[in-house]
């Protein structure tokens, strides 16, 4: 057996960066940050600290990669909505 198997944990699943993003910016309204600017800031510095552990928001954003976030955000403002 060659082929590389990935292991998931229990209630591991994949998620997709737009799903992240709203999760993040719902967690941070919820605390009453402005959830543009903290994830803004996110973006830039990758500093985890902008976003918070609040129902696991810090969690799920460092498990997608800054550039995927960006990438569906371009695509959401960009691309005429089918």
């Amino acid at each position: 057996m060659e082929d590389t198997m990935k292991f998931h944990f229990r209630g591991d699943r994949d998620v997709s960066p737009a799903e992240v993003l709203k999760h993040v910016y719902e967690a941070l309204q919820e605390k009453g940050y402005d959830p543009i600017h903290q994830i803004v800031g996110y973006l830039i510095s990758g500093d985890p600290a902008y976003i918070p552990r609040h129902n696991q928001a810090r969690t799920m954003i460092r498990k997608v990669e800054r550039d995927e976030l960006m990438e569906e955000l371009v695509k959401a403002y960009l691309e005429p909505s089918s």
